[in-house]
Protein backbone atom coordinates (compact mmCIF):
# COMPACT_ATOMS: atom_id res chain seq x y z
CA UNK A 1 0.00 0.00 0.00
CA UNK A 2 1.73 3.24 -1.26
CA UNK A 3 1.69 6.75 0.71
CA UNK A 4 -1.29 7.71 -1.54
CA UNK A 5 -3.29 5.11 -0.79
CA UNK A 6 -2.91 5.91 3.04
CA UNK A 7 -3.31 9.15 3.04
CA UNK A 8 -6.59 8.04 0.62
CA UNK A 9 -7.97 5.85 3.40
CA UNK A 10 -7.27 8.74 6.04
CA UNK A 11 -9.03 11.36 4.42
CA UNK A 12 -12.32 8.38 4.48
CA UNK A 13 -12.03 7.49 7.69
CA UNK A 14 -12.15 11.31 8.79
CA UNK A 15 -14.92 12.38 6.75
CA UNK A 16 -16.54 9.15 8.09
CA UNK A 17 -16.17 10.29 11.89
CA UNK A 18 -17.00 13.96 10.75
CA UNK A 19 -20.45 12.10 9.23
CA UNK A 20 -21.26 10.28 12.28
CA UNK A 21 -19.97 12.54 15.13
CA UNK A 22 -22.58 15.14 13.93
CA UNK A 23 -20.44 17.09 11.50
CA UNK A 24 -21.04 19.97 8.55
CA UNK A 25 -21.87 17.11 6.22
CA UNK A 26 -24.55 14.76 8.13
CA UNK A 27 -27.61 14.63 6.44
CA UNK A 28 -30.59 15.35 7.52
CA UNK A 29 -33.44 12.56 7.53
CA UNK A 30 -36.81 13.98 6.51
CA UNK A 31 -38.14 11.54 8.60
CA UNK A 32 -36.95 12.76 11.89
CA UNK A 33 -39.19 15.74 11.05
CA UNK A 34 -42.49 13.82 12.53
CA UNK A 35 -40.79 11.27 14.71
CA UNK A 36 -41.53 11.97 18.46
CA UNK A 37 -39.14 9.20 19.51
CA UNK A 38 -36.36 11.13 17.30
CA UNK A 39 -33.23 12.83 19.40
CA UNK A 40 -33.18 16.63 18.50
CA UNK A 41 -30.47 18.85 19.77
CA UNK A 42 -30.74 22.70 19.95
CA UNK A 43 -29.45 23.89 16.46
CA UNK A 44 -31.53 21.07 14.85
CA UNK A 45 -34.72 22.24 16.35
CA UNK A 46 -34.25 25.85 16.11
CA UNK A 47 -33.21 25.90 12.39
CA UNK A 48 -36.49 23.25 11.85
CA UNK A 49 -38.71 26.23 13.96
CA UNK A 50 -37.29 28.92 12.42
CA UNK A 51 -37.55 27.34 8.52
CA UNK A 52 -41.20 26.08 9.29
CA UNK A 53 -41.78 29.74 10.56
CA UNK A 54 -40.94 31.07 7.02
CA UNK A 55 -42.66 29.10 4.67
CA UNK A 56 -45.51 29.53 7.07
CA UNK A 57 -44.89 33.31 6.52
CA UNK A 58 -44.45 33.30 3.23
CA UNK A 59 -47.45 31.67 2.47
CA UNK A 60 -49.49 33.88 4.84
CA UNK A 61 -48.20 36.75 3.08
CA UNK A 62 -49.15 35.54 -0.32
CA UNK A 63 -52.77 34.96 0.69
CA UNK A 64 -52.68 38.04 2.40
CA UNK A 65 -52.06 40.06 -0.51
CA UNK A 66 -53.63 38.06 -2.91
CA UNK A 67 -57.07 38.44 -1.38
CA UNK A 68 -56.74 41.11 -0.76
CA UNK A 69 -56.69 42.29 3.42
CA UNK A 70 -55.69 45.37 4.67
CA UNK A 71 -55.58 46.13 8.75
CA UNK A 72 -53.37 45.95 11.47
CA UNK A 73 -55.25 42.59 13.03
CA UNK A 74 -54.23 40.54 9.80
CA UNK A 75 -50.63 40.81 11.14
CA UNK A 76 -51.88 39.63 14.84
CA UNK A 77 -53.32 36.63 13.31
CA UNK A 78 -50.29 35.80 11.39
CA UNK A 79 -48.32 35.80 14.75
CA UNK A 80 -51.21 33.47 16.03
CA UNK A 81 -50.95 31.24 13.35
CA UNK A 82 -47.53 31.13 13.20
CA UNK A 83 -47.10 30.79 16.75
CA UNK A 84 -49.76 28.05 16.61
CA UNK A 85 -48.32 25.66 14.27
CA UNK A 86 -44.76 26.11 16.14
CA UNK A 87 -45.87 24.92 19.65
CA UNK A 88 -47.88 22.68 18.15
CA UNK A 89 -45.50 20.93 16.50
CA UNK A 90 -42.83 20.55 18.86
CA UNK A 91 -45.03 20.01 21.83
CA UNK A 92 -47.65 17.69 20.41
CA UNK A 93 -46.11 16.09 17.19
CA UNK A 94 -42.52 15.78 18.75
CA UNK A 95 -43.36 15.81 22.34
CA UNK A 96 -39.78 17.44 22.89
CA UNK A 97 -39.18 18.72 26.59
CA UNK A 98 -39.15 22.42 25.84
CA UNK A 99 -36.89 22.61 28.79
CA UNK A 100 -34.20 21.34 27.49
CA UNK A 101 -34.59 23.95 24.86
CA UNK A 102 -34.63 27.07 26.42
CA UNK A 103 -38.55 26.88 27.62
CA UNK A 104 -41.28 27.88 25.67
CA UNK A 105 -40.34 30.85 25.28
CA UNK A 106 -36.72 30.44 23.54
CA UNK A 107 -38.75 27.96 20.90
CA UNK A 108 -41.45 30.27 19.98
CA UNK A 109 -39.31 33.15 19.44
CA UNK A 110 -37.27 30.97 16.98
CA UNK A 111 -37.29 32.67 13.69
CA UNK A 112 -40.08 35.05 14.99
CA UNK A 113 -38.76 38.46 13.66
CA UNK A 114 -37.23 37.17 10.59
CA UNK A 115 -40.66 35.54 9.54
CA UNK A 116 -42.93 38.89 10.57
CA UNK A 117 -40.23 40.34 7.84
CA UNK A 118 -40.67 38.04 5.12
CA UNK A 119 -44.67 37.61 5.98
CA UNK A 120 -44.88 41.50 5.60
CA UNK A 121 -42.17 41.64 2.67
CA UNK A 122 -44.67 38.99 0.63
CA UNK A 123 -47.79 40.61 1.75
CA UNK A 124 -46.71 44.39 0.92
CA UNK A 125 -45.81 43.24 -2.65
CA UNK A 126 -48.30 41.01 -3.68
CA UNK A 127 -51.18 43.93 -2.75
CA UNK A 128 -49.16 46.15 -4.54
CA UNK A 129 -48.31 44.22 -7.60
CA UNK A 130 -52.03 42.43 -8.08
CA UNK A 131 -54.17 45.76 -6.77
CA UNK A 132 -52.80 48.88 -7.84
Amino acid sequence: MGLKDKKSKQTNSSNQQQHQNGGHFSPFKFAKLVDPDASWDKDQLGDVLHWIRQIVALLCGLIWGAIPLIGGIWIVIFLVISSALIYGYYAMLLKVDEEDFGGHGALLQEGLFASITLFLLAWTLVYSLGHF
